[in-house]
């Protein structure tokens, strides 16, 4: 079944190897945006069927984006994986508490971000 992602990073290099990955390993859609503001309208305008977003952005970062997607009825039911590069256990709990689905760290590997995400949505 082929799925729609949105990819909200600040980074045109996650972006891309991100998109070529789902792309290429998954056959899925990929939309992307460059930041929250813009993720925002991309996630109401697409109806993406899951969202990667990026923890630290200028502007509005991953946190900020997520509350938002969660306060509109057009995106709250959107699945989020978060990417980040912050290991550390209480970061990791600090955005696990947030209620997105998972939390996947940078680097990741392109030839698994597929199946990891297909893994934590149910998709298998």
């Amino acid at each position: 079944m082929s799925r729609k992602i949105l990819i909200i990073d600040d980074e045109q290099d996650i972006r891309e190897v991100a998109a070529l990955s789902l792309e290429s390993v998954a056959g899925w859609e990929v939309v992307v945006a460059n930041g929250g503001a813009l993720g925002l309208e991309q996630a109401s305008k697409e109806q993406p069927d899951a969202i990667l977003l990026d923890v630290m952005m200028p502007g509005m970062d991953g946190p900020a984006t997520f509350r938002e997607l969660q306060k509109s009825p057009a995106t709250a039911s959107i699945p989020v994986i978060l990417l980040t590069a912050k290991v550390q256990s209480a970061d990791q709990r600090r955005f696990a508490d947030l209620g997105v689905r998972a939390v996947l760290t940078k680097p990741f590997d392109p030839l698994k971000l597929a199946s990891q995400m297909e893994s934590i949505l149910g998709w298998k």
